[in-house]
């Protein structure tokens, strides 16, 4: 164990103090918990930004093969 120290808004705290209280918990495992959740657990992906990242990919794009052939087609609109 290693003891630590950060700031948090004194609302932040007062809430999560009282709810710790209310249900019987500890603070220090709670937040113990939620580090490690944060570090070891596999993000997960929302099912509408898998949607729009695939539109995204599927988009119609415009292949230039160099910087010099984008600045023309950009002059001539």
């Amino acid at each position: 164990m290693v003891l630590k120290t950060f700031n948090l808004e004194e609302n932040v705290y007062k809430k999560f103090s009282d709810f710790c209280k209310a249900n019987g918990i500890s603070m220090s495992k709670q937040i113990n918990m939620f580090i490690n959740a944060q570090v070891t657990e596999e993000p997960k992906v929302r099912e509408e930004y898998l949607i729009k990242l695939d539109l995204i990919r599927k988009g119609r794009f415009i292949k230039y093969n160099s910087v010099e052939d984008l600045r023309k087609a950009i002059e001539k609109r």
